[in-house]
């Protein structure tokens, strides 16, 4: 099995096996979900869609803590490793400072921005799962004032969903501090053209997309997995209830899903499964472990609503991942390099 720390092309350090903590780089937000209980089609008129004007009852709202640093960091913390996120937010931060407090997630790389609201998503989905969402990143756009390079004794990055300027800073901190890091350009991705998209890459150690992001950076480069595995140590496509496919040089890793007790909100199982990843890098597991962690992750997620709100111990994961895959989960020994 290839080791998930095999050199990489571009020279990317090995992971320290000192430390054990993952500096997160990406957004902190609160997600607000509504529910219509009609369908959206009954209320658009398709001939009049040029001049839109509609209203949706929503009775039910959600507030939940998410963003992608955020969910990460609180996934790290289940399996009970560290996970710093580094992040801009609002004003009306407080209460999710208290949530992240209460369940062991780290503040120390998030900063204020007094003159702005933390960023925000505005989901309403109808009774056919469709949803209309609206995004104010506001505290977001400014994440280009912290420094990757500020946090200490940290062993692995990721440069997760942010403000433009913040993901291509963070990007050039990591790979200019030699700390290897997981690109994840996410709903980002957009954002970045093909020169942008080849320096990502050149600086990064991993990359993880799922299946429909995967399409897009070909679109828009035109790589083929090989070439992105020439210049990584690894390409991660994860593919919701398909599993996820695992790319290196030296294989083509399939990882199957793990089953769900129930499918209960999909909404941030992609952050769960990354959670799952940085685990198995910070640990030394091989790709079949690491995936497959990552996989059970996503799975435990979609059980509950929110990004946040699943739990678990250790013995009731090992548990699930001996049920899911017919496997032990790797011995502490293993899972600590020792």
């Amino acid at each position: 099995m290839a080791s998930p720390h095999a050199p990489a092309a571009h020279g990317a350090s090995r992971i320290d096996g000192s430390s054990r903590s993952a500096l997160i780089c990406g957004s902190v937000a609160f997600d607000n979900i509504m529910v219509f209980g009609d369908r959206f089609k009954n209320h658009i008129l398709p001939d009049k869609i040029h001049m839109l004007n509609v209203s949706f009852l929503v009775p039910q709202l959600r507030r939940e803590y998410g963003g992608c640093a955020g969910n990460i960091a609180y996934g790290l913390k289940l399996l009970g490793d560290r996970g710093y996120p580094m992040a801009t937010v609002g004003r009306d931060f407080g209460a999710y400072r208290d949530w992240m407090s209460n369940n062991g997630v780290p503040t120390d790389y998030v900063r204020v921005i007094d003159s702005e609201l933390t960023a925000q998503a505005f989901i309403t989905t109808d009774l056919d799962d469709n949803q209309i969402t609206a995004f104010h990143p506001g505290a977001m756009q400014s994440s280009h004032l912290n420094r990757a390079t500020d946090a200490r004794d940290i062993a692995i990055g990721i440069v997760a969903p942010d403000g433009r300027d913040g993901m291509i800073q963070h990007a050039q901190q990591f790979a200019d501090a030699g700390i290897p890091f997981i690109f994840d350009p996410g709903q980002g991705l957009p954002m970045f053209g093909r020169e942008e998209l080849d320096k990502f890459v050149g600086q990064a150690t991993w990359v993880a997309v799922n299946d429909y992001e995967w399409q897009m950076v070909q679109q828009k480069t035109g790589w083929s997995v090989r070439d992105v595995t020439a210049r990584v140590q690894a390409l991660i496509v994860t593919r919701g209830a398909n599993g996820s496919l695992i790319h290196t040089r030296e294989a083509n890793l399939e990882i199957p899903s793990a089953k769900p007790r129930a499918v209960v909100d999909p909404t941030g199982c992609g952050d769960a499964y990354r959670a799952g990843i940085l685990h198995g890098l910070l640990h030394g597991l091989d790709w079949q472990a690491t995936g497959r962690i990552a996989s059970l992750m996503g799975a435990i997620k979609i059980e509950t609503r929110g990004t946040q709100n699943h739990r678990f111990t250790h013995e009731e994961f090992e548990r699930r991942f001996t049920e899911s895959f017919g496997a032990s989960l790797p011995s502490a020994r293993a899972r600590t390099g020792s």
